[in-house]
């Protein structure tokens, strides 16, 4: 995979070479989910057989709203990781006992199910939707030669100190347009490296770390935190109906954890990825290795950035008139807010598509890259034509996680080892780490956070306020625990998606090569993090207003 370092490795690089060889072992991801998909069919039966059941306290739709809990014009992208991305309409929940048994994918109905739902599980799987989307802006971008230039723009500008603390930061912060960080900044990140000299994939690793395993923090409020928040008023209100908490009752603690993570994820990547990676060969590529123009921009180049400069506030000040106004068109029709659940926030990919859009096209005819309009159809035609390998992994995991999800197994073992931690008597402290512990293990079977919220915040948060926590700490709490391991689980939608972008720097490149680069970045941000909220909770600073 790399041309490694003379140095002799240590222990932690010769564990890493071992995952790496024995992850790049196993079959293609497709395979992968075709023998799970088998796996989850026998255990839903064994475990139906058994009449596995357990009884909790969740957080449903109101009985009005049992058929669509859903804002019509909304998307919750809920993620960085699978399956559902519909915006739930936090006003239309409350608390309710239910029972939940296994249920059987080999019975009549199951059958039935995995028959009639074989499309729609597919239809529903809102990355390929955001993928296809995205690509179509980023591809004119990347194509017209806007990518490049910006980075070598930024390289010529900032210090080369710093360019791996931008990254970081950006990448962070890119949660704000939901999944748009994994289609965008991730291959972003992988370019720049290259045009530094420094080796494409550990860019690639920096960036999927940025995106994927902090994805619940931010320095903004965005529409995730919405629902979390009203689940956490819900779960509250078992105790005590006169307390609620606001959106921003985290925001101290998100900002501290981004300023936070932006340094441990840099320093993780120069301490340790590069150093395992060594010099970059661009023959590992294969018969195309990926080239970066460096050095100082040409006059067509120069003209071209200020062409897109020019397009994009142009598109910036119509999308304003749309949203900035009171009563615009983008704002909340019943509440007027532009930012957390609203129409703009929810569909930010949108807008993210036409600035790429926009400002690739106005850069293309800037510096003669792109002639015609003809010429920006084809560079969107080149973006779509290597999306067949994914589109197909999508079509099996899409199936996967919908049988997954009909056999309440998920379910079953997320409150099963929630029991486990609610009798153990720990004090107060150590709870939530234990919480922040089980979170992380269900975050490999069940990437999104809304889901899990749904089941944990009625048991956790009555739990730890009972031992004076405050709620706000539960929710912080959770926020660490559901985002480092995004990483490293192949449920995650957009993993293939980072197994892809490697092997254009290295065709050898599988699952292994990924899983072995992101390890080091979850075993030392769960700890670190971790280490910051028990911190933050002994000194008893402010989660948030």
């Amino acid at each position: 995979m790399t041309q490694p370092s003379a140095a002799p490795k240590g222990v932690m690089q010769r564990l890493l070479d071992v995952v790496e060889k024995a992850g790049n072992m196993v079959p293609h991801p497709v395979l992968i989910f075709l023998a799970l998909i088998g796996i989850v069919i026998a255990l839903s039966h064994v475990m139906y057989l058994l009449g596995v059941e357990v009884t909790f306290e969740a957080i449903v739709p109101h009985a009005a709203d049992k058929q669509e809990p859903y804002s019509a014009y909304s998307r919750t992208y809920d993620t960085g990781t699978s399956v559902e991305y519909r915006q739930a309409d936090e006003k239309s929940y409350h608390v309710e006992k239910q029972s939940v048994a296994a249920r059987s994918l080999l019975t009549g109905e199951g059958i039935r199910f995995m028959y009639v739902s074989f499309i729609p599980n597919f239809m529903s799987f809102t990355a390929v939707g955001l993928m296809i989307a995205a690509m179509v802006g980023a591809g004119v971008a990347e194509e017209s030669g806007l990518v490049n230039s910006i980075i070598r723009k930024l390289v010529i500008i900032s210090p080369r100190w710093a360019l791996i603390y931008i990254l970081s930061f950006v990448g962070i912060l890119s949660s704000i347009a939901a999944d748009a960080g994994y289609l965008v900044l991730i291959p972003l990140a992988g370019t720049a490296f290259m045009s530094v000299g420094r080796h494409p994939i550990a860019g690639l690793a920096l960036g999927f770390a940025a995106v994927a395993g902090a994805f619940t923090v931010n320095m903004l409020i965005k529409p995730l935190d919405a629902v979390l928040v009203e689940f956490t008023n819900d779960a509250i209100a078992l105790v005590d109906p006169s307390i609620t908490i606001g959106l921003a009752s985290n925001l101290w603690f998100s900002v501290a954890s981004v300023i936070f993570l932006t340094i441990v994820l840099a320093v993780i990547t120069e301490r340790i990825i590069e150093p395992r990676l060594g010099k970059y060969d661009p023959k590992l590529a294969g018969d195309e290795p990926p080239k970066v123009e460096q050095g100082a921009l040409s006059a067509d180049e120069s003209r071209g950035l200020t062409y897109s400069a020019i397009a994009g506030v142009a598109a910036i000040v119509v999308f304003g008139l749309l949203a900035i106004p009171s009563g615009a068109p983008l704002r909340d029709p019943e509440t007027d807010v532009l930012i957390g659940n609203s129409p703009f926030m929810n569909g930010l990919i949108a807008l993210i598509m036409v600035m790429f859009l926009v400002a690739g096209a106005a850069y293309g005819f800037g510096a003669r890259t792109i002639t015609s309009l003809t010429g920006i159809i084809k560079a969107m035609e080149k973006a779509m034509t290597g999306l067949g390998g994914l589109i197909l992994l999508f079509l099996v995991l899409s199936q996967f996680v919908a049988y997954f999800n009909y056999s309440n197994m998920g379910t079953i073992m997320a409150l099963r080892l929630a029991d486990i931690l609610t009798t153990a008597n720990f004090p107060a402290l150590l709870l939530l780490v234990g919480f922040i512990v089980v979170v992380a293990l269900i975050d490999l079977l069940i990437t999104g956070a809304i889901a899990k919220w749904a089941l944990f915040a009625p048991i956790f948060v009555p739990l730890l306020m009972a031992l004076a926590v405050a709620p706000e700490a539960v929710l912080a709490a959770y926020r660490v625990a559901d985002s480092p391991i995004n990483t490293i689980t192949p449920l995650n939608a957009y993993f293939a998606l980072v197994v892809g972008f490697a092997q254009k720097y290295d065709k050898n490149a599988g699952v292994g090569t990924v899983v072995s680069m992101m390890l080091p970045y979850v075993v030392i941000l769960f700890v670190l993090w971790t280490t910051l909220f028990a911190g933050w909770y002994l000194l008893g600073l402010p989660w948030g207003l």
